[in-house]
Order: structure tokens, then sequence, then C-alpha cells
């Protein structure tokens, strides 16, 4: 479990700065209340983003994206719900990516971001 853990934190991390480097502002990292957990929460120009990252380390279990599941994707979005009521503001456009990172031993990361996915 410590090893997913570590994995999925730095692919976080990865996410972060890949998103960053695309212009894209980090508003909220690992938000969490009882129900569960935001990953990133993220703007670009007038739209707010929710960002699930998703991390492997090989493709055995398919690519990281497809384990953003039906199931989390509705997770996500009551969590997202939530969170904009929480904040002030007004939140004109938002969308729900997925940010998917490859870490494969010896290998350069593969990170590609999914805009507006679910």
């Amino acid at each position: 479990m410590a090893h997913n853990q570590a994995l999925g934190a730095q692919g976080e991390e990865l996410a972060a700065q890949f998103l960053r480097t695309a212009g894209m502002e980090i508003i909220e990292r690992n938000w969490r209340c009882r129900f569960g957990e935001l990953d990133l929460i993220a703007r670009e120009e007038d739209v707010t983003a929710f960002v699930e990252v998703k991390t492997r380390s090989g493709r055995g279990f398919g690519i990281p994206a497809e384990a953003v599941t039906f199931t989390k994707q509705q997770r996500i979005r009551r969590l997202a719900l939530l969170w904009l009521d929480q904040q002030t503001g007004p939140w004109r456009r938002i969308r729900f990516d997925v940010v998917s990172v490859l870490l494969i031993r010896e290998q350069e990361p593969v990170i590609e971001h999914l805009k507006a996915v679910f």
C-alpha cells in the first residue's frame, strides 16, 4: 500500500507541474472532506477544472485513465459541487479532466492531459 501511495503522490506532483507548464493555475491540491478527495483543482482562463490524476507503473491493468470509472466520475462530480458551495465568486464554467501518468522504471514519464472527459 505504501508503494501505491508514493506512486500516486509522485504522479500528482508530475501532473501539477505538467498543468502549470501548460499555463494552468493550481488552486488546490488534495482537497478533502468526509465524502472523499479531489486530487487537483486548477484554473485555465475562466474555466475551473477538477482534475483526477491516475498513475500506473505499467500497462498491465490498462492505461491509467481507464481507472476513472463511471462510479468514480459520479463521486468527483458530487465532491466538486461541495467544493463550489464553499467558495465565493462566480463559477461560470467548470470541467472535469483526467491526467494520466505512466511511470515505467528507467523510462521518461508519459503524461497525458484529457480535458473535459466526463
